[in-house]
């Protein structure tokens, strides 16, 4: 038997924890639609697959499915009225916002860190949600310039800095770590 949980607390303490900001977009019956989404990931480099989990309701989520393609726009910290934006529920969400098709042919949100151009793969239960696994089919150049990522943490928009002095392995050496590292080792 599982213990009830209290959801202010589930969310308080999964608040704790933070993540960055996309917007998922697609285009529908020739009108572009999109929400924002915390609840993205990178899922597999072999073959290149991602996910994101939108509620039930979702209108976009709809959208999305019936067009069966979709494009990640990664925001940057200078970006918080795009993500207000798209997570509102207003009627026009693109409206004010400059875009131009990806190769697949969904809204890619002008001056974004990255973009991942993606089909549906696959959809699974996730409660409340669905859990969203999509093929990669392009994705952007990486920046030229390094600005920062949105992120969301507590409740709030937030910002890092990345510890220059403390380089992440796969930053420095990613072809060697890919080719010596199985998924056994992260288990």
């Amino acid at each position: 038997m599982t213990a009830s949980i209290d959801p202010r607390a589930f969310r308080n303490v999964l608040g704790q924890f933070c993540t960055g900001i996309t917007i998922i977009t697609t285009v529908h019956e020739d009108v572009p639609v999109g929400f924002a989404c915390q609840s993205f990931a990178a899922l597999s480099l072999d073959p290149p697959l991602v996910l994101f989990c939108p509620t039930k309701v979702s209108r976009s989520w709809q959208a999305i499915e019936a067009s069966g393609k979709f494009c990640v726009n990664v925001l940057h910290e200078n970006q918080k009225d795009v993500s207000a934006r798209f997570g509102s529920r207003e009627p026009d969400k693109f409206a004010g916002i400059d875009w131009h098709p990806s190769h697949l042919g969904s809204p890619v949100i002008d001056r974004t860190l990255a973009h991942i151009d993606c089909t549906v793969a696959s959809v699974h239960d996730g409660g409340d949600h669905f859990v969203v696994f999509g093929a990669v089919h392009a994705l952007s150049e990486p920046p030229k310039t390094k600005p920062r990522p949105l992120l969301f943490y507590r409740g709030e928009y937030t910002g890092i800095e990345p510890d220059k002095n403390s380089p992440a392995q796969w930053r420095d050496d990613l072809d060697a770590f890919l080719t010596t590292t199985t998924a056994d080792t992260w288990l």
